[in-house]
């Protein structure tokens, strides 16, 4: 644990922060009514810090345990790559941007309301595969490992359909922007990351045709 709060002291205050509130927030309704993001009140101006405070709980055990370990994959080898205060940056900007679009498409649904750190960790993720492209992940229905810049493009085809079709209680809208800021910000921080990444595509593709 010592070695983690040394290289990514601001992933790993996130990462317990979240745990607590989150198994806080189970057994207090009062709390999770005010923490949990209702897009009717935030587009009408009222309880706009939940655009934040709704990244840090989640529905149930599965939700928690899912996203914290896909948070634990990525994140704190992305702070010692990236920096502290750009990782800081990156993971709390991408919570609001990623839900910018569900307050906007649920602005009049009174009854909706979303929550989790999937938008964020999305921004993670994302941020992750550009300094790592060909690096293997696996995709559940599939475990099989493939390039990261491959999961990337399945899983942003993914969230694109599951946001049109909407027929879950999945906020695909969240992991889609989600993915897309981590993209953005990241580029915006380390600019030569652009290159870096089609050079090392460029060169794994070479080398799989030779």
């Amino acid at each position: 644990m010592e070695q983690y709060l040394t290289i990514a002291p601001v992933a790993s205050v996130i990462f317990a922060i979240t745990i607590v509130v989150s198994l806080v927030a189970f057994s207090n309704d009062d709390l999770y009514a005010k923490l949990i993001l209702h897009p009717y009140d935030v587009s009408r101006g009222k309880k706009v810090y939940t655009l934040i405070t709704s990244g840090f709980i989640h529905a149930d055990w599965m939700h928690l345990i899912f996203n914290m370990l896909s948070y634990f994959f990525f994140a704190f080898q992305l702070e010692a790559t990236l920096g502290h205060w750009q990782f800081a940056l990156l993971y709390m900007l991408s919570m609001i941007l990623s839900d910018l679009p569900s307050v906007v498409k649920h602005k009049n649904d009174f009854w909706y309301r979303s929550l989790g750190a999937s938008g964020a960790i999305s921004a993670v993720v994302f941020g992750a595969i550009l300094f790592n492209p060909l690096s293997k992940m696996m995709i559940l229905i599939l475990p099989i490992p493939i390039p990261a810049v491959l999961f990337g493009i399945l899983y942003l085809v993914y969230c694109s359909y599951g946001s049109k079709r909407g027929q879950d209680n999945i906020n695909h809208d969240a992991h889609l922007f989600g993915a897309l800021s981590g993209i953005m910000i990241t580029v915006l921080l380390v600019p030569q990351v652009v290159p870096y990444f089609f050079h090392t595509v460029t060169e794994g593709v070479r080398s799989l045709l030779h």
